[in-house]
């Protein structure tokens, strides 16, 4: 059974899990209460966007994240590489309507359409209610799925992107003792729906301490050699808990 997981709202702090914070961040009265502040003379639109893997095994991954329409695919490749998914510099690609958008296009594909660059900005490939695909490494991927929930118009702000709210860390305990938490995953024993390991298992794992990574707020742990964010930490901060 998948383990569903709540997460924080950035602008009241309540707690709700993924399939409930879309209705609530767009209901949400500190929310629009901000967004009535920031009206100014210049205006900008804003997509809402929920993100999620499209399989999902152990333990449930999720996003929400509002971007400015003039900000462009590879904005977003770059968030999702900087919070999810980057290891080890693999492609990546969206596919919106059947139409690939690479970092490294290949646009003399003898098989179908060539693909386009991610330079496209969200305004020409995005429209409220579309759900479009996302690929990281063609090898050992890691597939997402994005959903625009919502589009408005507003103030502009300088921040390109901004996280709404983000799936809490899983509180996962080690499959070999069943009592302690689990720092660490073997990549092998993972499929098997195993493999979660504490510090003192982990030494005497019979894969090897070699094989195993960092557990970490990601559907890409235990992936490759991912081994989490070196800039978003995995406990997601809203705005009712940070010093001023």
């Amino acid at each position: 059974m998948i383990q569903k997981i709540k997460g924080k709202c950035k602008y009241c702090g309540k707690e709700y899990t993924g399939s409930y914070m879309g209705r609530h961040l767009l209901a949400c009265k500190e929310r629009q209460s901000r967004l009535m502040a920031e009206n100014g003379s210049r205006q900008c639109g804003y997509f809402v966007l929920k993100i999620y893997p499209k399989y999902v095994f152990r333990y449930d991954y999720w996003l929400f994240i509002e971007v400015r329409e003039d900000a462009t695919l590879r904005d977003v490749d770059s968030f999702l590489r900087d919070i999810w998914l980057e290891c080890c510099g693999h492609l990546s690609a969206f596919n919106i309507g059947g139409t690939s958008y690479e970092v490294m296009p290949d646009e003399d594909s003898f098989w179908g359409e060539p693909a386009k660059s991610m330079n496209y900005k969200l305004k020409t490939v995005l429209s409220k209610g579309m759900t479009i695909g996302y690929e990281y490494d063609f090898g050992s991927t890691t597939e997402l799925i994005l959903s625009v929930i919502d589009y408005r118009i507003g103030g502009r702000r300088k921040e390109k992107l901004t996280i709404l709210s983000r799936n809490n860390p899983h509180e996962m305990i080690c499959d070999e003792c069943g009592k302690k938490p689990a720092v660490m995953i073997c990549p092998m024993c993972m499929w098997e729906g195993e493999g979660l390991l504490c510090e003192d298992c982990s030494e005497t794992h019979s894969c090897g301490e070699d094989m195993l990574l960092d557990v970490c707020n990601s559907p890409r742990m235990g992936v490759c050699g991912y081994v989490g964010s070196d800039i978003y930490p995995d406990q997601f901060v809203p705005d009712t808990e940070k010093e001023d």
